[in-house]
């Protein structure tokens, strides 16, 4: 597919700064992302945000911090579902969430996968996003 004709395709999923913000070592330019890349560091910021945390849109984030250090059980692989799914329908209207799965991936280090797959609202194309999230903070404290 021609780049040019891809891009036309897509613009309506905009383009911004990178998340995290970078800038070349070169020539000291902002770093930039656009279209799905573009969705996906958004997707990324929700979930980082705790919600309350932007003063002038307190309901943005998701609010993930609050299963910090909870039991992996099946009712928190319940609650994440919930919170990401509510937190992307606010936040998020590029898209919309068709599945949110939830895996232990590494119960040692309280490493925990969050799969989104989604729809893209204006082309219905589908996509999909894996957010690790751990649910024990700092445990790379010990490894020094």
């Amino acid at each position: 597919m021609d780049n040019n004709h891809s891009k036309e395709e897509n613009h309506f999923l905009g383009s911004g700064w990178a998340f995290p913000v970078t800038f070349s070592a070169g020539n000291h330019q902002l770093g930039l992302t656009g279209y799905e890349q573009n969705v996906n560091e958004a997707i990324n910021i929700i979930l980082l945000t705790n919600t309350g945390e932007r003063s002038l849109n307190p309901r943005f984030g998701s609010g993930l911090q609050q299963f910090f250090f909870r039991r992996m059980d099946e009712t928190l692989k319940g609650e994440i579902t919930d919170v990401v799914k509510f937190s992307l329908m606010h936040n998020e209207p590029r898209i919309t969430v068709l599945e949110i799965i939830v895996v232990y991936a590494d119960i040692s280090s309280g490493l925990i996968e969050i799969r989104i797959v989604y729809l893209f609202n204006q082309t219905n194309t589908r996509h999909n996003y894996v957010f690790p999230f751990y649910i024990k903070e700092g445990t790379n404290l010990g490894s020094r």
